[in-house]
């Protein structure tokens, strides 16, 4: 039968009816809260083009922490801003640099908190790619993947010691996922999690985050390592490879302009399914709010919901604690 008898409006008349027929949800815990460490720092130091957002001196890391979980969020991943870089990032292998600080100072005041670490050269080189660089005979220089793989590997096990959860390889390199699975299981951290970001797009969203980490890269750009973005079955085969190499948890990044992708993912693969919510899609709201065009929070929760909607698990957005604040 059809109308007047069928009116789906009917399960839509009051915000009761419609919380109990909703499919998506949205929790605290469902997201990740990405934190940038500067070990230069005695006071945060903002971010101008990400609103609300800081470098952290590595002072504040135990408050910080305590702060996340009392707002509900259980999760986050570091960044580090070493004092020093050079061609191979060797600042990224130091026991004191930002990371391992940060990550032994917050588990030290919520061991329950979830710590992941972001693993990656780019904010330690000062070249600024995600990788080792070799010189081609034609005199041009290109990012050295299986070099690459023992400087990731290290960084990794460096992270695991100073009790990371999670360690999140991020460089695009083929075969990380493996390299660093046998480095850590060989150095005995055989339950630390491997969170893949698995399918990276080469992306135009990444420009406040290469301010927030200092990592643009000094010449050429990534494109020879992160996916092209107009390919999609090319994301279902590095996630396929990188969950064959032992990874425990897949990413797609950006979010946004890839829900198609997340949803593809998530079909193909029963691992727990993470999306990156990049920094460009964060000041692109609040660059619409400030000019009047949207109401913020209410954008904020659409976008987050439909990145859940397309398959995620799980969200790193910097939208987290104030998303978790109106979630109650």
């Amino acid at each position: 039968m059809g109308f007047p008898t069928i009116r789906p409006r009917r399960l839509r008349a009051t915000p009761e009816l419609r919380a109990l027929v909703r499919e998506t949800t949205l929790s605290p815990k469902d997201f990740v809260y990405p934190m940038f460490f500067n070990a230069a720092l005695d006071a945060p130091r903002p971010i101008s083009t990400m609103p609300g957002v800081s470098q952290q001196p590595l002072s504040a890391a135990r408050e910080l922490a305590k702060s996340i979980k009392e707002r509900g969020v259980s999760s986050v991943i570091l960044f580090g801003l070493p004092k020093t870089k050079d061609e191979r990032g060797n600042s990224g292998l130091d026991p004191d640099g930002p990371v391992p600080r940060a990550i032994a100072e917050m588990k030290a005041a919520v061991p329950d908190l979830v710590v992941m670490a972001d693993v990656c050269v780019d904010e330690y080189t000062d070249h600024g790619h995600c990788g080792i660089l070799r010189q081609r005979r034609d005199g041009e220089w290109e990012v050295d993947n299986d070099a690459t793989l023992e400087q990731l590997s290290k960084m990794s096990v460096l992270f695991a010691k100073a009790g990371a959860d999670v360690v999140a390889p991020s460089d695009m390199m083929d075969g990380r996922v493996a390299a660093i699975r046998t480095a850590l299981d060989s150095e005995g951290f055989t339950n630390t999690t491997l969170l893949s970001y698995a399918v990276k797009y080469a992306s135009g969203f990444y420009g406040p985050f290469r301010e927030a980490a200092d990592c643009a890269p000094k010449f050429g750009d990534r494109a020879g390592y992160q996916m092209d973005p107009g390919n999609a079955r090319e994301a279902l085969r590095e996630a396929a490879l990188d969950e064959a190499e032992g990874a425990d948890m897949l990413m797609v990044k950006p979010a946004l302009s890839y829900l198609d992708v997340i949803r593809d993912v998530r079909k193909a693969s029963n691992l727990p399914l993470g999306a990156y919510n990049v920094s460009g899609e964060y000041a692109m709201l609040h660059a619409a709010a400030e000019r009047g065009m949207i109401d913020y929070k209410r954008a904020m929760m659409e976008v987050l919901t439909s990145i859940r909607r397309a398959g995620a698990d799980f969200i790193l957005t910097y939208h987290a604690l104030e998303a978790a604040e109106l979630l109650g």
